[in-house]
This record gives C-alpha cells, sequence and structure tokens, in this order.
C-alpha cells in the first residue's frame, strides 16, 4: 500500500515546524493538504522543493506495485497490492479459464458449452473468462482464448494442483513476499492448474484458492454447477467494499405489464431490488417497479440520508413520463417508508401512495389480499 497522509505529513517542514512551513511553494495552501494530494498521486512530489531525501526513497519504495498486470485480450490478471481487501480493495479478479485439447474427442462440443455458458448476479452477467487451448489445431473464435504456449510464455508463474496444503501455502508465500517485500521475484501473477476427478473437492479447493491467492485457475474439467458457484464467491470476494452495489434507475417490468398493471417502488440499491424482482417475477399478474436513484443505499439508508425524498421521487416519475403510461394510479411504496405516504402524495398529484410490505418475501401474500379486496 502507498503512503498515507498523514505518514507524509510527518516528513514535511509543518509537522517539524521548521522554516519554510506551508510555504504554498507546492501549490496547495498547507503542507496537510499537499501531503493528502500526494497520497491519492494528485500531486507530484517534486512539486515541494522542500521534499527530503529520506521522503523521496520512501514514496518511491511504498509506489511501487507489488505484483505485475498481465494483460491477455483484455483479460487483466494480477495487479493486486494489498494482503486484505479491507485495506484497499482487490484489483482484478481471479481469471476463471478453461483448458480445451483439440486434440482429444468431442473438443468441439466442450468449446461450445463454455462459450455458451453465462449466469447473470447481481446486475452483471457473467462468462468464462479465458479459453485456453493445447492440441494442433486452435480454432479461429471471437471469445478471448490463447494457446497454453503463449500463456506460460506471457509472465504468469503456473503452479500445478499437486496437493492442496502445498498449493495453498505457495500462493499465500507468494502474496505475502510480493507485498512485504516488493522483490522482483514475487512479483508475477500465479496461476494454478486444476486437475482432478472429484468434483466437490475441486470445487472446495478452489474457492480457498480464490480467496488466498489465486490471479487465474486454470481448469481442465468445465461444470456449469461448479463455475456458477466459484463465479457468486469470486463476485463476492471482488465487490469493491466502499462501492454499494447498485442497478441503473428506470422501470423494470415484470410478466409483460399494461397500463393497468401493479405499481411498485424501491431504491436502486441492488441486493433490494434483486429481492423484490424475484417476487415480482414470480407474481400471477404483470407489475412494474419503479427503481429512484438513491446512491446504491437501501430504502431506510436512503431515507436518513435525504437520497429518497417526496421531491425526489416526484422529479424521477416525471423524467420517465410514468403518469402518461399507465391508468393505475396507486404507487405500492416499501413498508419501512410508511411515515412518508401523506408527504409523497402531497408531493405527486397524479397518484395514490399504498404502503406494501417491510419484507419482500411478503409480497406475493399482499398482491393476493390486495387483488381479493
Amino acid at each position: 500500500m502507498g503512503l498515507s497522509g498523514l505518514q507524509i505529513f510527518k516528513y514535511l517542514p509543518a509537522a517539524k515546524k521548521a522554516e519554510n512551513t506551508n510555504c504554498k511553494q507546492c501549490g496547495c495552501p498547507t503542507c496537510m493538504a499537499y501531503a493528502m494530494k500526494l497520497s491519492k498521486c494528485q500531486v507530484d512530489i517534486s512539486a515541494c522543493p522542500f521534499v527530503s531525501d529520506e521522503l523521496k526513497d520512501l514514496f518511491e519504495y511504498s509506489s511501487k506495485q507489488p505484483q505485475k498486470t498481465i494483460d491477455i485480450g483484455g483479460v487483466k490478471i494480477g495487479g493486486e497490492n494489498v494482503l486484505y481487501r479491507h485495506e484497499k480493495t482487490f484489483i482484478n479478479k481471479t481469471v476463471l479459464a478453461v483448458l480445451i485439447d483439440t486434440d482429444a474427442k468431442g473438443w468441439q462440443k466442450k468449446l461450445e458449452t463454455v462459450e455458451n455458458f453465462e449466469i447473470k448476479r447481481v446486475n452483471e452477467v457473467l462468462k468464462v473468462d479465458l479459453i485456453v487451448f493445447k492440441g494442433k489445431e486452435i480454432p479461429d473464435i471471437t471469445f478471448n482464448h490463447v494457446s497454453l504456449g503463449e500463456l506460460k510464455s506471457c509472465g504468469i508463474k503456473f503452479i500445478e494442483n499437486n496437493g492442496f496444503k502445498t498449493t495453498s501455502k505457495e500462493l499465500i508465500d507468494m502474496r505475502t513476499n510480493a507485498i512485504k517485500t516488493k522483490e522482483e521475484k514475487f512479483s508475477a501473477p500465479v496461476c494454478v492448474h486444476i486437475t482432478g476427478a472429484d468434483d466437490n473437492k475441486i470445487c472446495a479447493k478452489s474457492a480457498f484458492y480464490i480467496c488466498k491467492y489465486a490471479n487465474m485457475l486454470l481448469f481442465d474439467k468445465f461444470d456449469e454447477a461448479m463455475f456458477s458457484t466459484l463465479m457468486t464467491l469470486r463476485q463476492n470476494i471482488f465487490t469493491d467494499p466502499q462501492k454499494p452495489l447498485q442497478v441503473e434507475s428506470k422501470i423494470y417490468e415484470f410478466n409483460n405489464p399494461d397500463e393497468n398493471s401493479l405499481i411498485f417502488m424501491t431504491t436502486n440499491f441492488a441486493l433490494t431490488f434483486f429481492a423484490v424482482a424475484n417476487e415480482l417475477e414470480n407474481l400471477p399478474v404483470p407489475s412494474y417497479l419503479i427503481v429512484t436513484p438513491a446512491d446504491g443505499m437501501s430504502v431506510l439508508t436512503a431515507w436518513s440520508a435525504e437520497k429518497f425524498t417526496a421531491k425526489m421521487v416526484s422529479k424521477t416519475l416525471k423524467n420517465l413520463d410514468f403518469a402518461s403510461k399507465v391508468k393505475n394510479r396507486k404507487i405500492i411504496i416499501p413498508g419501512l417508508l410508511a411515515h412518508m405516504k401523506e408527504e409523497l402524495e402531497e408531493e405527486i398529484e397524479d397518484f395514490e401512495i399504498v404502503v406494501g410490505t417491510v419484507d419482500a418475501y411478503a409480497i406475493s401474500d399482499f398482491v393476493n389480499k390486495t387483488l381479493c379486496m
């Protein structure tokens, strides 16, 4: 990790109460402001004429990338600079690749299956990242691919999965040394070649390697259920904890709604959206879901942060021109926002506000009771 603003500041004139304190020659109002900008690489270290050689050496070392980034046809491998996600964030997700031997029988069917495989998780379509070919024939496909020989010659360190204990120790040692020493011999991204016949053992080992600390996994076998599991795990591990998961703010349609269909509303927090969307997809009636912009915050968080207000909801509806598209004049809001019912109705003249459920799983029962009324 790079130096923090406070770590840099203690080497500057202001921290030492020395001459030239807060001289502004760097273009910043104070030494502290310069230190904070330098920690974020928003200013060059040479901007301050009074930086010591000690700080220059320390800054150069701290700024050195511990692990190289290798780009294979747009697939980035490596480039990590922390051991733990909460320290900053992980950079490039563990690449999941499939090895296809074109000298083996039935390779075309395996290739077709890999190319067509995809799953959708939290507003993201997940596919196999890379196909690696070995054998005499290298087919011309649009899917990201590389030959095994090219992969091994691009600077990646290969580990054969000969034993879980040995492999896991080598992965942890490589990453730990890369981060702590920044020595060249530890800087290569690491690929583990996953072999074996037991899918359960392969999945368990691979899950550990994604967490600690494989940059790439190359599988001899391709199993859709296993890849779905590993991709879901990987998505959780490589999500930036500082950035809320969010979906696009717009009107979503379920089961071919018309102008008389039910209308629901929620924020653009991804987990809330997919919980509600799953219920609406399984309803016996069509519906709309209005998703309001809320910086990826959940319902109550958005309300408390003033990201879900009556004026904002009114503006969203007007921007979407929703009133002209439907005859139904009832919008069902989350039960957690029941206290906003009157405020929303005062601001939104075209619609009546109906208080819905607190939990998404209760939507089905709520709809059944509503339709029977």
